[in-house]
């Protein structure tokens, strides 16, 4: 027996930016303490934007949002933990002490006697700053193509394409949990006028920051239900549409750029 310690981590990232782990977590519980994003933030000693970012990605992988603001736009940042996120947490918890269980197994014992228990530690990384907890639906299935429909929340839906043989690897059927993925460049900005042309994922949201590049414009759309999109557009193109914090925009996406991904 061995008295080294080994820590494992239980965390979920997306294009190298944590979304759920330890510090993620503490924020929603700073949140709960004080009522407030920026007093969170100033708790945890992180910038109130890199607190927004941290729980708009965790309110986007749960089926309703983890923390609501009280009052409207992101200014003040008053903010409560919901039902969800008071899970969100205990879960996140059990789990580490399950994981910790691992660790200590691990230490004691070596790899040898803890078989698949190593999956309990494992995480991912993917480039899509777009990832959404979604359930299916429904599913049409055609020669070649199936049309899956997943919903992100009893008002929302997502329209995704995928094959006969990528359905049947994932087992997809109505009432199977997924994440849905959309790269950020693949999220396109659209007129009124545009919009009336687009059948599928279109949504509707307020602009709750706009961050400009030379070339590209990185827009995020808070679309209702806790979830935001991110799109990441040609400059002159958010210009053109008149983008800015706090006015309204519609994005969408073809249902063909939808990654779908099953545990």
């Amino acid at each position: 027996m061995t008295d080294d310690k080994i820590d494992a981590f239980l965390v979920l990232r997306s294009g190298g930016r944590l979304l759920v782990g330890r510090d993620r977590i503490r924020l929603l519980e700073a949140v709960a303490e004080h009522g407030s994003i920026s007093k969170a933030a100033k708790a945890m000693g992180i910038s109130y934007k890199t607190a927004w970012e941290a729980v708009d990605a965790i309110n986007n992988l749960l089926p309703t949002p983890a923390f609501v603001t009280r009052t409207s736009g992101r200014v003040g940042g008053a903010a409560e933990i919901t039902a969800e996120g008071r899970r969100l947490i205990a879960v996140f918890h059990r789990l580490e002490d399950h994981l910790a269980k691992v660790s200590s197994l691990i230490a004691e014992e070596g790899l040898e006697e803890i078989g698949d228990a190593l999956l309990w530690a494992s995480g991912f990384k993917v480039s899509a700053r777009n990832i959404f907890r979604a359930e299916v639906v429904s599913i049409r299935r055609w020669p070649v193509d199936v049309e899956v429909v997943l919903k992100l929340s009893d008002e929302q839906t997502i329209n995704a394409t995928i094959t006969n043989a990528a359905t049947e690897h994932l087992g997809l059927a109505p009432g199977r949990k997924a994440l849905a993925l959309v790269k950020a460049p693949f999220v396109r900005l659209v007129s009124e006028t545009d919009a009336a042309k687009v059948r599928h994922n279109l949504f509707r949201g307020l602009v709750k920051q706009r961050i400009d590049a030379e070339v590209h414009s990185e827009v995020h759309l808070d679309i209702g239900n806790g979830k935001t999109i991110v799109a990441v557009v040609p400059r002159y193109h958010a210009e053109d549409l008149g983008i800015a914090e706090g006015t309204e925009a519609l994005a969408t996406f073809e249902p063909d750029h939808i990654i779908i991904a099953v545990d």
